[in-house]
């Protein structure tokens, strides 16, 4: 079992909670601990923009619960129109995020005795209050999220991956049971990836003269996942077209290997480069490998349009897959580009740290 740093911060922002709650002598500061758990986010960034949503969306749901119960009492359905209520609003202001911490104000709010039910009201308020502030601190300060460390290291093990795979479908070595699990789990692994990128995206640097070069490596990463998108692309195309390319005549099939041979050396050679394995200019030949290669795999492959001997049912069924490999060399190409610059520009003032795995 494996504790992430999310779950660290809200068993932080609980402790925290409690203790405070406690000190100021409150008689139930659960109700703090219970609000911690609801409002720790998974980015400093993202603390900043929902902590006055909640305060928002709190102070709503205080006003209404307080107001229902005075007008209508205790009774179960009236909670429940509240709620409804509550979540209306919130949709309606497009704060969907914080709807459960609304509506837990609300039910611990209506939950207080009728007697002195202002008091207990307010109480109860500011214990939620406690707990969205702790959690905010804690995010603030405790375990910052290494989201751009995370990215990285899921985009290198989701490149491996299909990258041997790709290998064994040119060779026809693949085993298609363990290779359908496996395409199962990199598209998950792909949605996973997406939001931790969303998660990068919205991190914010504290000094003004970073948050250039920030936004250069947040479109350098963005790349990185367009060129394992459509890697993975290839992988699929391959595996649901692996019938054709069998009838396709050994000259077409043994470019379609070499080449991808060469787009996914230069691939794992780009990553390599970003993480300062190799030496800059290493990436070049390989760049006029893959080019030469991209030229006479589309020459042969439109020469068999004219080839009697190849039928065009067969020939338009492949053409997925030699149009995806173009596609591909366009993707690492850019990328490499890309690299390149933000070492040029960028080499001081933001300094790429590629930061060990625990496993």
């Amino acid at each position: 079992m494996r504790l992430g740093a999310r779950i660290l911060k809200t068993g932080l922002a609980v402790v925290m909670a409690l203790y405070i709650a406690a000190w100021l002598g409150f008689d139930t500061p659960v109700y703090a601990a219970l609000a911690a758990v609801f409002a720790v986010q998974p980015s400093v960034y993202r603390s900043f923009m929902t902590i006055l949503d909640q305060l928002q969306a709190n102070v709503i749901s205080a006003v209404l619960a307080v107001v229902f119960v005075l007008s209508f009492g205790h009774e179960p359905f009236v909670v429940g129109v509240v709620v409804v209520l509550i979540i209306a609003i919130n949709l309606k202001l497009g704060k969907e995020a914080i709807i459960p911490l609304a509506v837990v104000t609300a039910i611990i709010i209506m939950e207080a005795p009728s007697e002195d039910f202002i008091s207990f009201a307010s109480s109860r308020f500011l214990l939620i209050m406690i707990g969205v502030a702790s959690s905010f601190v804690v995010n603030l300060i405790f375990l910052p999220p290494k989201h751009e460390n995370h990215l990285f290291h899921k985009i290198t093990d989701a490149n491996e991956q299909i990258i041997q795979w790709i290998r064994l479908m040119t060779r026809h070595e693949a085993e298609y049971h363990t290779l359908k699990q496996d395409l199962k789990k990199l598209k998950d692994t792909m949605i996973k990836m997406d939001n931790i990128f969303l998660l990068y995206k919205d991190e914010r640097t504290y000094f003004k003269k970073n948050e250039y070069p920030r936004m250069r490596k947040v479109v350098l990463f963005r790349q990185m996942l367009y060129s394992t998108k459509k890697c993975l692309d290839i992988l699929r195309s391959l595996s649901k077209h692996e019938n054709s390319m069998q009838q396709m005549p050994d000259e077409l099939q043994d470019l379609v290997r070499v080449q991808l041979d060469y787009l996914t050396n230069y691939h794992e050679r780009i990553m390599l480069k970003y993480m300062g394995k190799v030496r800059p200019h290493t990436t070049e030949d390989l760049y006029e490998e893959v080019d030469v290669g991209k030229r006479q795999l589309t020459d042969v492959f439109f020469s068999l349009h004219e080839d009697k001997e190849i039928e065009r049912s067969e020939w338009i069924h492949f053409f997925p897959v030699v149009a995806l490999i173009v596609e591909y060399s366009e993707e690492l190409e850019h990328l490499d580009r890309l690299v390149a610059s933000f070492f040029k520009y960028h080499k001081d003032e933001n300094e790429v740290k590629v930061l060990e795995r625990r496993d």
